[in-house]
């Protein structure tokens, strides 16, 4: 058995509006199953101060969890292994870049970087420095969304003609956003309700299905709500208004590659609204209709299959066609994720996957960089 990978952690804050690091890595990386395959070596944050102030907030052992200040100075110690990097998007390039060149491994949280440029310059750095890298797009190995693609595997409806989702969300007002998120109407950040919320569940949805063929896809974009508010969640007080430049809406039509499992010319239908749902309907509903069936996907409480959209039960069910006859599909958690809260789930599969080299439980920067290409291709193209 290999000895744990030494870790650390960029932006695991004592004070962030999302801290997505405690979250989920936080508890994976503890958990019995984490123990087993990490230990936590490190934090690096904006200062070294802040990065003592987290290894205090967070009980973390001070006498083996060192605070780092700047990205350079973690990547130029010899005694990490692995970084995960769970920071503002926008600050991905500028720290995990000085690790990739040092060959160290790295796991880096969706979106990849603001922009392709970004991108490219990553996977330039991974290619020379030579350590292994993935991306936290990890709603494909979600219990549900695997359950859905073994169904649709197996043969249980025929082939697939088409796959329909609507799903509702992003941010959880339609107008309103926390002044911690403010960011998420400038799209020159690159983190917003598109890139993170529709990123993750058109990736995961393509997981299943297959990725939409180039040059079929007709995407319309649309800002319904340009004017936003800003709230402050200590007072939730209206304490700013800005002008939006991020689209609210998507619709989606394209059509998918043949397969064992799907027709040729099958289409894949999206739409997307940031915000509630229509009262009573789920935030996602994900159908796939065959030639002698369909499967149906529901989660009322949010889309997020990879974290947190588990409030309320997240349902499967298959019609025949044959005796009109709707079964219900179970699915479960493994004991290993059940050791951890819910949002941290399909984190644990994935970082556990790639400390133990498993590249079916993971999602190389390869890969996840031409789902951002064409997320931003949809982008420059509205």
């Amino acid at each position: 058995m290999s000895p744990p990978l030494r870790t650390a952690i960029i932006g695991l804050s004592s004070g962030a509006t999302t801290n997505w690091a405690a979250a989920a890595h936080l508890p994976s990386l503890l958990s019995p199953s984490g123990k087993t395959v990490f230990t936590i070596n490190a934090l690096c944050n904006s200062s070294t101060t802040a990065a003592s102030n987290a290894i205090e907030t967070y009980n973390l052992d001070s006498s083996t969890v060192k605070p780092y200040g700047d990205p350079a100075s973690l990547a130029a110690d010899p005694a990490i292994d692995l970084v995960l990097c769970n920071t503002r998007v926008d600050k991905h390039h500028e720290t995990v870049l000085p690790s990739l060149l040092a060959g160290k491994d790295v796991y880096i949280e969706w979106p990849i970087a603001s922009n392709k440029s970004e991108i490219d310059e990553l996977l330039a750095a991974a290619t020379q420095g030579g350590g292994r890298v993935a991306v936290g797009l990890q709603g494909r190995f979600a219990p549900p969304v695997v359950r859905v693609k073994e169904i649709l595997a197996s043969g249980r409806i025929g082939k697939l003609l088409n796959s329909e989702v609507r799903f509702f969300g992003g941010t959880r007002d339609r107008e309103i956003l926390p002044v911690g998120l403010k960011y998420f109407a400038e799209r020159n950040i690159g983190g917003n309700p598109i890139t993170i919320g529709v990123g993750h569940v058109i990736d995961y949805i393509q997981s299943v299905v297959g990725d939409i063929i180039p040059g079929t896809d007709h995407v319309h974009l649309q800002i319904q709500r340009p004017d936003i508010r800003v709230r402050d969640p200590q007072t939730n007080v209206i304490i700013d208004s800005i002008r939006s430049d991020v689209p609210d809406l998507l619709s989606l039509h394209g059509s998918l590659p043949e397969s064992s499992h799907v027709r040729a010319n099958a289409s894949l239908i999206a739409y997307f609204h940031r915000g509630q749902p229509y009262p009573g309907d789920p935030s996602l509903s994900w159908t796939l209709t065959g030639e002698t069936g369909t499967i149906r996907l529901t989660a009322p409480a949010g889309i997020s299959l990879q974290a947190d959209a588990y409030a309320e039960p997240v349902t499967i069910a298959v019609h025949q066609f044959d005796t009109d006859k709707v079964d219900q599909v179970s699915w479960a958690w493994s004991e290993r994720q059940a050791q951890v809260p819910v949002p941290a789930r399909s984190v644990l599969h994935s970082l556990i996957s790639f400390g133990n080299k498993d590249e079916s439980g993971y999602v190389s920067l390869e890969d996840a960089a031409r789902r951002a290409e064409q997320i931003e291709g949809w982008l420059k193209g509205w």
